[in-house]
């Protein structure tokens, strides 16, 4: 009898570790699993902050760009404006001497 307890009592303790091994083994695969989504998501964080700093400077230097560029097109414009002026102005005095000559 006492060679048949024993053999029981083995599997027994066998089977109770084999659960308890069973559950650690489950409890360490939760803990990766959480580790390497707490990861992730810090990792998906960092790449959304870096591409919001990236995209905010990109439309400073098109705003920047796009500032320059009126400044340039008004300076553009009142040269012209200004140039316009004088050549209309030496094209009225040229003909108010040709009118005077005439009239000499």
């Amino acid at each position: 009898m006492k060679k048949l307890i024993l053999p029981a009592v083995a599997a027994l303790v066998l089977a109770a570790c084999s659960q308890n091994a069973r559950n650690e083994t489950a409890e360490a695969g939760n803990a990766i699993a959480a580790d390497t989504a707490a990861t992730t998501d810090n990792a998906v964080g960092d790449v959304d902050a870096a591409s919001d700093r990236a995209l905010g400077s990109a439309e400073r230097s098109l705003d920047n760009a796009g500032t320059s560029i009126d400044r340039g097109l008004d300076r553009t414009g009142d040269a012209i404006a200004n140039g316009a002026d004088r050549a209309a102005d030496a094209t009225g005095n040229t003909l108010e001497r040709a009118g005077k000559a005439l009239k000499d």
